[in-house]
């Protein structure tokens, strides 16, 4: 099963996700979603109950409430951080097909992972 996207409010850029649709990529915005201006603990929720990674910019915050959900035995989708400095658009799509192509979606979780490291 292929990983399947949430883009919360930080990360939901057009470009990066009509690309990444192109490619066949399964992704949800937060608008599309009707979560605009929700806390990052209810993305993360609506991501998990959706079966679906989140993509942040966001990292402080989601690898603290990562950390959280791993404290507590909580199971998540995965979150994927993101530096919204370092990369342009068309290098941050590379790096998440990298690894989508690499991550399948029912590997155990609650799993994080920083795409500076799919580089």
């Amino acid at each position: 099963m292929t990983l399947r996207l949430y883009l919360d409010e930080d990360a939901m850029r057009h470009s990066l996700v009509r690309a990444l649709r192109a490619r066949g990529i399964d992704v949800l915005t937060a608008l599309e979603a009707g979560m605009i201006e929700r806390d990052d603990r209810a993305h993360l929720e609506y991501a998990t109950e959706q079966g679906r990674a989140l993509c942040t910019f966001n990292v402080g915050d989601f690898y603290q409430l990562h950390n959280e959900y791993v404290a507590q035995g909580r199971w998540h989708a995965g979150i994927i951080l993101m530096q919204q400095q370092s990369c342009s658009v068309g290098e941050v799509l590379r790096r998440l097909l990298r690894l989508i192509a690499s991550k399948p979606a029912n590997e155990i979780t609650p799993w994080i992972e920083f795409l500076s490291a799919w580089g």
